[in-house]
C-alpha cells in the first residue's frame, strides 16, 4: 500500500514513514521541505496521485485564534486534492478529549478540523491521541521561574509518540473507521505528578508547585483529557520511557 504522509518530517510523520516502510508498504514523505506547502495547497496535485491513502500530520504554527483559518484552509486544501486524486481513505490525527475543552482556541481548531473531514465525501479516520511524554519539557518551560514548575493537578493518560506512530500507521493501513479511534500510554497521571517524577529523574533540582491556574492544560477538569471506552492503550510508561 503506498501512503502519502504529510507532514512526514515531523515528530510523529517521520516515525510513521519508518514503521509503514518497515513494514512493507511506501510510505512517502511529503513537507514543506520537498515542496508541499497544505496551507496554500502548493505540491498537492503533484503529491497524492497513485496514493492509496494519505495522512495529514501538520500542524498548526500557532496555539492561538489563527489555528482555526489554518485548520480549516488545510483541510479543505486537502480534501479537494485527495477528491481529484480519487483517493480512498484520509487520516488526520488528532487530541483525546478535543471536544471537552473549548476553552482552548487549538482545541476548537481540532475540532474545526474534525468535523471538516466527517463532512467531506472522501473515507476518513480520526487518531485521537492523548499528550505525549515528549511534550512534557515543553510544558513545564511555559511555568517555569528557574526555580519552580507551577503546573496543575490535571489528569492525563500520556503516551510516547513511538507509540502513537504505530497507531496511526495501523489505521493507515486498515479500513476507513469513518470514525474516531483513541489511543493513549497506559496509566493515569496528575500533571503535577508528572512534573516531579520528570525532575526527579534528571537530577533537576526545581520543585514543583501545584497551581490549578497554571499553563495551557488548567483548562482542562476532570477526565477530559483521559481515553475513554475502547481505547487503544500503548504498554509504554513514562518513567520506562525517561530511562530509555
Amino acid at each position: 500500500m503506498k501512503v502519502a504522509v504529510i507532514g512526514g518530517t515531523g515528530l510523529i510523520g517521520s516515525r510513521v514513514v519508518n514503521v509503514l516502510n518497515a513494514s512493507g508498504h511506501e510510505a512517502v514523505s511529503h513537507s514543506r521541505s520537498t515542496g508541499l506547502d497544505l496551507l496554500s495547497g502548493k505540491g498537492l496535485s503533484e503529491a497524492l496521485p497513485g496514493a492509496d491513502v494519505v495522512a495529514n500530520l501538520t500542524d498548526s504554527p500557532t496555539s492561538d485564534e489563527a489555528a482555526l483559518a489554518f485548520f480549516r484552509t488545510t483541510t479543505e486544501n486537502l480534501l479537494r486534492a485527495a477528491e481529484s486524486a480519487d483517493l480512498g481513505h484520509v487520516v488526520v490525527l488528532s487530541i483525546v478529549g478535543v471536544d471537552l475543552v473549548p476553552d482552548l482556541p487549538y482545541y476548537r481548531a481540532k475540532v474545526l478540523q474534525e468535523d471538516i473531514l466527517k463532512t467531506g465525501s472522501v473515507p476518513y479516520s480520526i487518531v485521537r491521541a492523548t499528550q505525549f511524554f515528549e511534550f512534557m519539557d515543553t510544558v513545564m518551560s511555559w511555568t517555569s521561574d528557574g526555580t519552580t514548575v507551577r503546573l496543575p493537578a490535571t489528569r492525563i493518560q500520556p503516551i510516547a509518540a513511538a507509540d502513537v506512530a504505530q497507531a496511526v500507521a495501523a489505521v493507515c493501513v486498515g479500513a476507513p473507521l469513518r470514525g474516531i479511534r483513541n489511543v493513549a500510554g497506559p496509566e493515569v497521571l496528575t500533571l503535577d505528578e508528572l512534573g516531579r517524577i520528570t525532575l526527579a529523574a534528571r537530577g533537576d533540582r526545581r520543585s514543583v508547585v501545584t497551581d490549578s491556574k497554571a499553563g495551557t492544560y488548567a483548562a482542562a477538569s476532570g477526565d477530559a483529557l483521559i481515553a475513554k471506552g475502547d481505547a487503544v492503550v500503548s504498554g509504554t510508561t513514562y518513567r520506562d520511557w525517561l530511562t530509555s
